[in-house]
């Protein structure tokens, strides 16, 4: 892992994601190595030639002015890395970004593939208006060490959310990014039922390198599902997506909990730029 220490303007930046105003991305970089991980293009910015997984920025800011007022806005933390990647036991920066933005009125939503923000339990309480996701697509262990070799296993990021829920902290479930014909919808949301105040849903949206990547690893591991992938990745067609739509409302009748689809939403982009 190359590591590096970067200057950046600020702690925020505008964000052109549907649910956000502000995003903050305390690393260039990410330790996880998800084998999907469309922010990779961030290298365009970054000037790294490392692969993607293999180095981290830590950001330190020019300014720790935030907008001058953030009442009624949603930060997130974080849109192109994991703010609780495993050297944050070390630098401590996503911890950093929090304190800054308690008192400031912002509705503030962490999402995370780690248990670490258990850490910080302490800070997350004095933040009134805040939300925490776990991303999670497999109960899978064995799925999950294939996909995001470098992330926290399932059972722990199931653990975290009971224990952030039964602290009294608002949670969330992301199953992001669904896999087709793997991703088992109705044993993610049972897994997480009574541990979460909402449960969103993304699908597997391949991006350059990872197209490619993603194909090969379904031919070898999936073969039975390489030409619905092919239709899908490959022709355009919407036909799984439209369906998997129609399950997940119907399943959420079955839940006292508001689910969320975010299927198309990069259809949907506002303007802004997500990255410093």
């Amino acid at each position: 892992m190359k590591l590096s220490t970067i200057k950046a303007k600020s702690i925020l930046v505008k964000s052109n994601l549907p649910a956000s105003d502000y995003v903050a991305n305390p690393y260039n970089g990410c330790t996880h190595r998800c084998r999907y991980c469309y922010a990779c293009f961030m290298k365009r910015f970054t000037g790294h030639n490392e692969d993607w997984g293999t180095f981290l920025d830590v950001k330190e800011y020019e300014s720790d002015k935030l907008p001058k007022s953030l009442t009624g806005k949603t930060v997130l933390l974080s849109s192109v890395t994991d703010p609780y990647n495993p050297l944050e036991t070390k630098y401590h920066k996503s911890r950093e970004v929090l304190e800054h933005l308690r008192g400031t009125g912002a509705h503030v939503e962490i999402l995370s593939k780690s248990d670490l923000m258990i850490r910080d339990l302490d800070l997350l309480r004095q933040i009134p208006d805040l939300s925490v996701g776990i991303s999670l697509n497999t109960l899978d262990d064995e799925f999950r060490k294939d996909m995001e070799p470098g992330a926290t296993s399932v059972q722990r990021r199931l653990k975290a959310l009971e224990k952030l829920h039964n602290a009294g902290i608002t949670t969330y479930l992301f199953v992001s990014p669904i896999f087709p014909y793997i991703s088992n919808i109705r044993a993610l949301v049972d897994a997480v039922n009574g541990h979460v105040d909402q449960i969103c849903f993304e699908n597997l949206n391949l991006r350059g390198a990872a197209k490619g990547v993603i194909m090969d690893y379904i031919t070898e591991k999936y073969p039975q599902y390489l030409d619905s992938y092919k239709a899908i990745y490959q022709k355009g067609d919407l036909s799984y997506w439209e369906q998997l739509e129609a399950e997940i409302n119907a399943l959420s009748k079955e839940y006292a909990v508001p689910f969320v689809n975010y299927f198309y939403h990069a259809k949907i982009r506002k303007g802004g730029k997500d990255h410093d």
